[in-house]
């Protein structure tokens, strides 16, 4: 066995054993997380150093939400760390493995924990909230892993009419899980029901594997047909920016107003998935999307732990709704731009023009939130947790030597599968 999957195996290990005894001592879950995720990131920089720059976002995700449960006491104490360390753990290796079998088992291992998390809450668990998510979830699932199965079969056993039928399934089943409009029934009752914490790890971090992975799939199992059938992905990508920006714009709720913009973003992402039409041009796709999901989950993070802790500093609330409405030299404007070059290379020009007025949509109730949300300076975790995020949303000015890694990935997964 070689040395990065030694050290792979190690942090997987550390993880166990730490969150089985983190029910006596809850720190120790926590501490054990942080270790196995230090050992997993630097074996993915051994083994794959172009991936050094993702490797470095997905880390930073992964030990802020495990800093943001620290302000709350759950029934797992301790267990709830270790379900976060390994989504961290599934989400830094999902671009190391070319095993169609180990692609579906990450897409099982990201979303499985959130079914416990969704149902965290102080005094006991939501269980009414985790049966609706749940139930949508499983649906997800199964749908996601027979249209994923069906495609990887139709590309060494060619027939048109099951490359169509996994290819609906696929993209439904991920549109599901993550939220995608009108796929989205569940997204705005359980953001608003579950705790705000549990429901930043679920609206950032298990939103990464599913699009990769689905990403990943689509380019590796193109054909004559796809030129045909990414109109269905682009209507669906359409209607929920419309959906979700509207939605955003009619709600009252800070949390409902969140899920709405979710599904908004969600779209956006989606969007890219028409650019495997242009395989020349798929690693503009990429990096947009990829920077979109950061964006996203830093924002979401941010404005999920100031609903926790009644407010957060000001200018930090501001500084994540520009990044949210695409303002430069904002992440988010970055995740924007690539993804509308990528569009304009597929010649898909009026879901640009539709993404730039979606954009414009969303101004004012990210202003809103960001205003109402807003508060003077107090030195608590929330207010260092977004400080971070923020931080994290300006380091992308430029962001040339992520593109460049993206191009690598891009080129191999287009062969993959």
């Amino acid at each position: 066995m070689e040395l990065p999957m030694l050290i792979m195996v190690g942090a997987l290990l550390i993880l166990t054993l730490c969150s089985i005894f983190s029910f006596k001592y809850r720190d120790l879950g926590f501490y054990g997380a942080i270790v196995a995720i230090i050992l997993a990131s630097s074996s993915i920089t051994l083994s794959a150093p172009h991936l050094i720059y993702y490797t470095a976002f997905v880390f930073a995700i992964g030990i802020i939400n495990l800093a943001s449960l620290k302000v709350i006491k759950s029934v797992i104490q301790g267990v709830d760390y270790g379900l976060v360390g390994l989504m961290v753990l599934v989400t830094l290796y999902i671009f190391t493995t070319q095993n169609l079998a180990m692609i579906l088992a990450a897409f099982v291992l990201v979303s499985v924990p959130t079914y416990i998390l969704v149902m965290v809450r102080e005094g006991g668990a939501n269980v009414e909230v985790g049966i609706k998510y749940i139930t949508f979830m499983v649906l997800a699932t199964v749908l996601f892993l027979i249209g994923a199965i069906t495609l990887a079969y139709t590309k060494n056993a060619f027939n048109g009419l099951l490359y169509i039928l996994g290819y609906v399934m696929l993209v439904l089943g991920l549109s599901i899980e993550v939220g995608v409009a009108p796929l989205h029934e569940w997204v705005p009752d359980v953001f608003t029901s579950a705790d705000p914490i549990p429901m930043s790890i679920i609206a950032s971090l298990a939103k990464i594997v599913p699009f990769i992975i689905a990403l990943r799939i689509l380019i590796s199992t193109s054909n004559s047909l796809t030129v045909s059938i990414t109109l269905f992905t682009a209507v669906l990508a359409a209607i929920s920016m419309f959906t979700g920006n509207i939605g955003a714009l009619t709600s009252k709720e800070h949390a409902r107003i969140l899920a709405y913009s979710t599904v908004a973003n969600m779209g956006y992402v989606l969007a890219c998935a028409v650019v495997i039409i242009k395989p020349e041009f798929f690693y503009f796709a990429l990096t947009g999307a990829l920077l979109m999901l950061f964006a996203n989950a830093m924002g979401k993070i941010g404005f999920f732990n100031a609903i926790k802790g009644e407010g957060a500093f000001s200018p930090t609330m501001y500084l994540l709704a520009f990044s949210f409405i695409g303002l430069p030299p904002l992440m988010g404007f970055w995740g924007k731009l690539f993804i509308l070059f990528s569009l304009v290379k597929a010649e898909y020009i009026w879901l640009v023009a539709l993404m730039v007025l979606n954009s414009a949509i969303s101004i004012p109730y990210y202003l809103r939130l960001a205003r109402e949300l807003g508060v003077g300076w107090k030195a608590n975790l929330t207010n260092f947790i977004c400080v971070a995020v923020v931080i994290i949303t300006l380091i992308t000015f430029l962001p040339d030597w992520f593109f460049r890694g993206m191009e690598v990935i891009a080129q191999a997964l287009s062969i993959a599968i």
